[in-house]
């Protein structure tokens, strides 16, 4: 099945797609351990700056081979694709889905930057997904007026993606406070569009508010910041009380933290 078309049957369901960000083989290994453990579908995301580190071809070639040896149902994504030139390399390296994030653009010029994603990925048949609204990056200002329902409706029908990230609240990173989704804008806006919509900023959101986004629309589910945070969190307190020089003999427990982390973010949003 292709990641369009699981995606557009969890969003007739009020189901979502757990979408993690991946960083090295290691972070890798702990998602699909455990995406098989819980015999779950799983959407493998890269960055652009994990691109620019892995390499385009690498970072592919090692997720369609762990994908096949773990036998997970899997797709590769690109998250918050900066232009169209990046987009492009990605469907040419064989990515499922891209994203083109030109949310920081004036509407108009969103639109247009989108329109041409569109059509670039039409040509692969990959699944597109965009930004609308002002969902906070790291250390910027996480307070700010949710996405329109209208111009969620009108951004979707003019664009055409199959995909829309959201504001409603949510924000990349940690939260400052803790964070208090706006369902009722969520639900307006699933209203009145047919695009899956996406929540970006699930690191340390409460369970039940992705539970409650889940059943008020949301059918993608980014996951980013946490699972390098508790990589590197476990590494660092490995390393703090040991000499140990080989890496086969420290990584794994590393690997066993975000395998943990996982499975507790699939079976919260598994509702």
């Amino acid at each position: 099945m292709t990641i369009k078309q699981k995606l557009a049957a969890y969003t007739k369901e009020r189901k979502a797609l757990l979408a993690v960000n991946f960083y090295n083989f290691e972070t890798l290994k702990g998602l699909l351990l455990a995406a098989k453990a819980m015999n779950s579908p799983l959407i493998l995301q890269l960055s652009e700056s994990s691109l620019h580190y892995l390499g385009i071809d690498p970072a592919v070639a090692m997720a369609r081979a762990m994908l096949k040896d773990f036998e997970v149902e899997g797709w590769l994504h690109l998250d918050h694709g900066s232009s169209v030139d990046i987009v492009k390399k990605c469907l040419e390296a064989g990515f499922d889905s891209v994203m083109i994030d030109a949310s920081e653009q004036p509407f108009a010029e969103n639109v247009r930057i989108t329109k041409e994603a569109v059509k670039l990925a039409a040509g692969y048949g990959a699944n597109v997904e965009a930004e609308l609204g002002y969902i906070a990056k790291l250390e910027q200002d996480q307070k700010a007026e949710p996405t329109s329902a209208a111009d969620a409706q009108r951004f979707s029908e003019e664009t055409g993606i199959d995909a829309l990230a959201i504001a409603i609240g949510n924000a990349h990173g940690f939260y400052k406070e803790t964070p208090n989704l706006r369902i009722d804008r969520l639900r307006e806006i699933r209203q009145v569009t047919r695009c899956t919509l996406v929540l970006h900023g699930s690191s340390g959101l409460p369970d039940i508010q992705l539970q409650e986004a889940i059943r008020s629309g949301i059918s993608k589910i980014n996951l980013a910041t946490e699972t390098k945070n508790t990589f590197m969190k476990k590494l660092q307190a490995l390393l703090a009380d040991s000499d140990e020089i080989d890496l086969r003999k420290v990584f794994p427990k590393a690997i066993t933290e975000v395998q943990q982390l996982i499975t507790k973010k699939l079976q919260a949003i598994n509702i």
